[in-house]
């Protein structure tokens, strides 16, 4: 089912394939997640050290080359974590066949004048409006200097805090299936929810045990 299994305070993270890992999870309050386009993300992505912290991140000195986005996230997959989930915040939406839906969550990458996207797009299944948010994230030039930690595709935390917002105030549990370098799974217990990362690629699955752990060390503080 998985090849690994972390487990710290709220926080249980799964090595493995997301489909094997969900057929064997209960049923969660929400997905937030932000699965593979199939737009080959990483084809053209020139190799570069962004600040990094941590013993797993400091290993990885270049984003790594892979195939992970040749192909988009299945509608098998889809329909999983539909079926698994009672609200669902999924980037890359307009890249799915999603059902029609009322709120879009837009994230304005401020990124300036050049060939990348000038927003991302997470569909969801809540009852409100489509709403916007700004957060620079071009590069090196970043809201905050936030650490990059070796996915090309991680979104800034600030974002991921702000779609968990968007749910219900009674939501307990947020499911990643494509966990990548652990973004979630900070946000959702930064905001005290417990959480379940599931990821197939094995040093960014160290990295998020990492991540996730310091966070949870860190709001032990307080």
């Amino acid at each position: 089912m998985y090849k690994d299994k972390f487990v710290y305070g709220d926080a249980t993270l799964y090595l493995g394939d997301c489909m094997e890992v969900m057929n064997d999870l209960d049923k969660v309050d929400a997905v937030v997640t932000d699965p593979p386009y199939g737009i080959k993300a990483d084809k053209n992505m020139s190799k570069q050290s962004g600040q990094k912290y941590g013993k797993a991140a400091t290993k990885k000195a270049h984003y790594k080359k892979s195939e992970w986005d040749n192909e988009p996230c299945s509608p098998e997959k889809l329909e999983a974590m539909q079926y698994i989930s009672t609200y669902q915040i999924i980037f890359g939406g307009n890249y799915f066949d999603l059902p029609t839906t009322s709120c879009w969550l837009i994230w304005d990458k401020e990124n300036g004048d050049n060939n990348f996207a000038d927003c991302e797009m997470a569909w969801t299944n809540l009852n409100k409006a489509i709403r916007l948010k700004k957060h620079m994230w071009n590069g090196m030039l970043r809201k905050g200097q936030e650490a990059r930690w070796g996915h090309p595709t991680q979104k800034p935390l600030e974002v991921m805090k702000w779609c968990i917002s968007h749910l219900p105030n009674d939501t307990e549990t947020i499911l990643d299936p494509f966990m990548g370098s652990g973004t979630t799974g900070v946000a959702a217990l930064a905001m005290d929810k417990k959480f379940i990362g599931i990821e197939l690629d094995e040093d960014y699955f160290k990295i998020a045990c990492e991540r996730i752990k310091a966070e949870a060390d860190q709001f032990k503080l307080f």
